[in-house]
């Protein structure tokens, strides 16, 4: 079995109907189940007034009646929202302001309830308002450190383009297992929510605890026969910690398929040595692309052509990824139909290419000769120091390159105005190969990083740190090692610290 995206509709229903489309630690779900269940949470929705083009929060995390009620939504019409519980409430409650909404499908007992009094100014068991755009498929509330979450509103033709790509490109053979670790508000985890309805797979949902690099984690994988790991790098290079996460333990997983970050060539090389036979996609795109934009897959050759950075690759299928002043671009029927009641946004990073909606991404790139395309940060990544402008990617690529194949960031210090100080670097010193040894940082990290970086580019120090910390949706913390490097600084010195 599995469900048309374009229909919004099960079929194929006496293919496989018994195998597992859902694997979570509170239950699993077959195909033939997910169908029912879904039906039963659309009739429940309806008879809370729900009805299509209505957007449902749907809050929870990793479990079973998670993944029916985004499916159930499909099913009605209705775009869900999801809002995972690791986030706090209060962020539960902007989303719902949002939406003039009081009603939300709660996963963890399995049932709709109604906002608290911290609702503020909404009528008690109101569900949303029909939203203006219709045919939806979900709303995505990005994660924004300041200010109000910004609604992504992604339409049905931009997850059929989604499955469609990830069909015909990604080579996932028939019913892929996914892994499922990313917060479903996290639109990296789209990837595995369509890919398993679209292509009759199984999703194997990991929650936050189960993630924890060990041996349960690779037990855990192993035992669902999980073919295709979706991450960001950054949980890939913890998880490589441990020795034991091999080819060799996980014999089904042939597919390694990374978004939301850079990928380091240190951890593609390290992953070609630990897993021969599997296939390495990076892909890169903003929420607002629904999920991916560019795509390629990294290779022995392709490593040996670009030692120090990795190249995003070419645009997906059906739509256009391309420079304009040194911004990167995106073009194609999965471009967002714009944000949330936020015409002021929308007027600034939407515009029109072609007949096809476009999106000014805010991350500064560029192409080669061939067409091949880079990603090089964040256009606020960007800072300035001493008169230099300097890109922390271009930092964190050079300390990569340090022998071992560092887990590293450059972290701006900023003074009580806002301007950078100094730049300082952490690096990440766990376990990195199959004997256990610890990263030694080299003694003339200074001279290499020379190699590779001018003066005004080279941190003032290299600080070493066992686990380098990861934000909910398992992305370099930055902010997180500045403040933790402020407070340090208030302790006395401890030796050994890699200064």
């Amino acid at each position: 079995m599995r469900f048309d995206l374009a229909e919004s509709r099960f079929v194929e229903s006496d293919v496989r109907p018994d195998a597992p489309a859902v694997i979570a630690a509170d239950g699993q779900l077959s195909w033939r189940e997910l169908a029912n269940a879904a039906a039963a949470w659309r009739d429940a929705a309806l008879a809370e007034g729900f009805e299509r083009d209505t957007p449902v929060i749907v809050r929870g995390h990793k479990e079973a009646q998670f993944f029916v009620a985004l499916t159930g939504a499909l099913l009605l019409g209705a775009p869900f929202v999801p809002v995972d519980t690791v986030y706090p409430d209060e962020r539960m409650r902007r989303i719902a302001r949002t939406l003039n909404a009081s009603v939300y499908f709660d996963a963890r007992r399995g049932c709709f309830e109604r906002l608290d009094a911290n609702g503020e100014a909404m009528q008690a068991g109101s569900r949303a308002p029909v939203l203006r755009e219709t045919d939806l498929a979900y709303v995505q509330f990005t994660s924004g450190t300041t200010g109000d979450p910004k609604g992504v509103q992604i339409g049905r033709e931009s997850v059929a383009s989604l499955a469609q790509w990830m069909h015909e490109d990604f080579a996932l053979g028939l019913a892929p297992v996914f892994l499922n670790q990313a917060p479903f508000s996290f639109d990296l985890s789209m990837y595995e929510v369509f890919g398993t309805l679209a292509l009759g797979g199984t999703i194997v949902m990991m929650s936050r605890a189960a993630c924890l690099p060990g041996a349960a984690f690779i037990e855990a994988l192993a035992n669902a026969g999980v073919s295709t790991w979706v991450s960001t790098p950054s949980f890939a290079q913890q998880q490589l910690l441990d020795p034991r996460l091999t080819q060799a333990s996980l014999p089904s997983l042939t597919t390694f398929l990374f978004c939301g970050e850079a990928l380091p060539v240190s951890l593609a090389q390290r992953l070609r040595e630990r897993f021969p036979n599997a296939r390495i996609i990076n892909t890169y795109g903003p929420t607002e692309a629904t999920v991916a934009a560019t795509w390629i897959v990294v290779d022995d050759a392709l490593l040996a052509a670009h030692p120090e950075r990795l190249p995003v690759g070419f645009a997906r299928r059906g739509g256009e990824v391309f420079v304009e002043g040194d911004e990167l671009c995106i073009a194609g029927p999965y471009v967002m139909r714009g944000y949330l009641n936020r015409s002021d946004l929308n007027a600034t990073k939407m515009f029109e290419r072609d007949g096809m909606r476009a999106f000014r991404t805010g991350d500064l790139g560029r192409a080669d000769a061939d067409g091949l395309l880079y990603c090089d940060g964040r256009i606020d990544d960007q800072v300035k120091l001493n008169g230099y402008r300097i890109e922390l990617a271009e930092i964190d690529a050079a300390l990569a390159a340090l022998p071992g194949g560092a887990h590293a960031a450059a972290v701006p210090l900023r003074r009580a105005d806002g301007t950078v100080a100094r730049i300082v670097a952490f690096v990440e010193t766990g376990a990195n190969d199959e004997s256990g040894a610890r990263l030694s940082l080299p003694a003339d990290w200074r001279v290499r990083l020379g190699d590779r970086l001018p003066p005004y580019m080279i941190p003032s120090e290299l600080i070493a740190c066992r686990l380098l910390p990861l934000t909910i949706n398992a992305k370099i913390d930055r902010a997180r090692l500045a403040d933790e490097y402020r407070l340090a600084m208030q302790e006395p010195a401890a030796p050994g610290n890699g200064r």
